[in-house]
Order: C-alpha cells, then structure tokens, then sequence
C-alpha cells in the first residue's frame, strides 16, 4: 500500500469504530512507526510500503480500536512543550494539569530569595515536577517527586533524565516516608470515583487504576492530604491540588478556616484549589 493509502485505511477504521481525531492518531502512529514527521507524510504520500510497515500499522491500528491510548503505543506525550515517555504504569498527562503546574510557577516566582523546596506528592510520570524544575533550572530550586508505585518512579527517572532536570525521588505512600519540610506541596492526587471508573472510556480504563480510583466518594486521598500537609509545609507554605470538575466544594470544606483559592482550566472549569 502506499503512504497515503495506509493513512486513509486508519482514518476509515477509527471512524469506523467512532474513534475521535482520526486523522491525527491515524498520522501520529504511521509517523512512529516511520519515525518521521509532518512533511515525511506530505511529501512521500505517494511512496509504496513494505508489507512489514504494513503489518505493524494494521497490528498496532488493532491495538488503537481495542482502546489502548495512542499513547501507549508510541510512548510519547507532550507536557508544557517537553517530551514525557509513558506506558502503562502511569497516567497519561493532560493539558488541565497545565493550571497546575503554572499555578506552581507563579507561586514560585513570588519568593524573594532562593533554596526553595518543592514536594510533588503521587508524581507519576514525573511530569508536574519536572516541568517546574525546567522553569528554574538555573535557580535554587529544589525539586522532591513521590510515588507509591516503583514502576512509575523508573518513568518519572526516565523522564527526568530525558528532560535533563534533578528531581529528589522518593518512594512513599502519601506522606509516610516524607520527612522534610516544604515551600510549596503540589498534587494531582487520584480523584475519581471507584464506580465512576468503570463508566470511563476504553482508553482511560487503560490506564492505572491506582492513578485514578480516589475511593466511593473520589477525595480518599484529598482527606489524606488534608489531615497531614501541615506537618510537612513551611510557615507561609502553599498546597495546590488538582481538583475533578465537580469537587470544588467538597475539597474546600475539606480545608475550612483556611485561606483557599480555586482556579479554573481553559475551558472555565474547577481545576486547581490552592490553600495558602
């Protein structure tokens, strides 16, 4: 088949199977197989493929209708314009985290002086602290990730690695092996109802439960967090958290007599609360 041809063949089978964006997964696993970019497609649209090119497309288009993220195939998924590596150990990043990791670096730049501690709890991939610790890398600006799972602290290491920033990672249960103090707490913690995850899509099924099950009401570890934070914040410390669009309130009844902030995403809904 040629390029085009193979290309048109994914677009009609993800339609098929009412898949969205079906141009760009159809683009984006032909060019992770080719390893090319954009302008390879356009300008060799015309050019025959082998018949093993042909049979990974086919193989791993299969993979895509049977749910499994594009990104988990081509391991690749772009975060504040960095390059993240992700599998199945991990939750795929989302631009909504975005709020939170700016929130973070806003927070950040407000400090007069440096040698400041950031904590990362329930890190993942990595991608919240690495992202802050690239926005200050030439500045005193200490950088502690968390994690339950072994597996994802060694893609968050990935990660950091690839995005060449030091992070302290430290394999803990929520705060359980935590024993410093901290500036500033960011986490996006798992928050979903245990129901509400098997009405997911195929795709978010996919991902690591542990990552998403928040427990029967979704703030399992929001009260966790609530319970123990200021054991592990600085006088004049700031927590942020990553909040489901409907858990505005109930989050913040979690902090009462508290000074909170509830910041929304792109699309005008409740996305980070920040206690101060």
């Amino acid at each position: 088949m040629r390029l085009q041809e193979l290309i048109k063949y994914g677009k009609d089978q993800l339609k098929n199977n009412k898949i969205d964006d079906e141009t760009i997964k159809a683009k984006a696993l032909l060019k992770y197989i080719l390893n090319v970019d954009d302008a390879y497609l356009i300008i060799h649209n015309n050019e025959i493929q082998s018949t093993e090119i042909e049979k990974k497309y086919k193989d791993l288009m299969e993979e895509l209708i049977e749910g499994k993220p594009l990104q988990y195939i081509t391991h690749h998924q772009e975060f504040m314009n960095l390059d993240f590596y992700v599998d199945e150990n991990v939750l795929i990043p989302q631009p909504d985290t975005e709020v939170l990791v700016l929130q973070t670096i806003n927070i950040i730049k407000q400090y007069e002086s440096g040698n400041i501690k950031v904590l990362d709890l329930c890190t993942g991939s990595g991608a919240i602290a690495i992202s802050t610790a690239k926005a200050f890398e030439n500045q005193a600006v200490q950088v502690y990730a968390s994690d339950i799972s072994d597996k994802a602290l060694e893609v968050a290491k990935k990660n950091s690695k690839k995005n060449d920033v030091h992070i302290n990672f430290i394999n803990s249960n929520m705060f359980e092996n935590i024993d410093e103090k901290f500036d500033i707490i960011v986490s996006n913690p798992p928050y979903i109802e245990t129901e509400t995850i098997k009405k997911l899509s195929k795709d978010v099924q996919q991902e690591p439960h542990i990552a998403l099950d928040g427990g029967f009401d979704g703030l399992e570890f929001y009260k966790i967090i609530a319970s123990e934070y200021e054991k592990y914040l600085n006088d004049n410390g700031t927590l942020l958290l990553e909040i489901g669009y409907n858990q505005k309130q109930s989050v913040i009844e979690l902090f009462i007599n508290r000074n909170v902030e509830c910041i929304k995403d792109l699309a005008q809904n409740d996305r980070v609360i920040i206690v101060k």
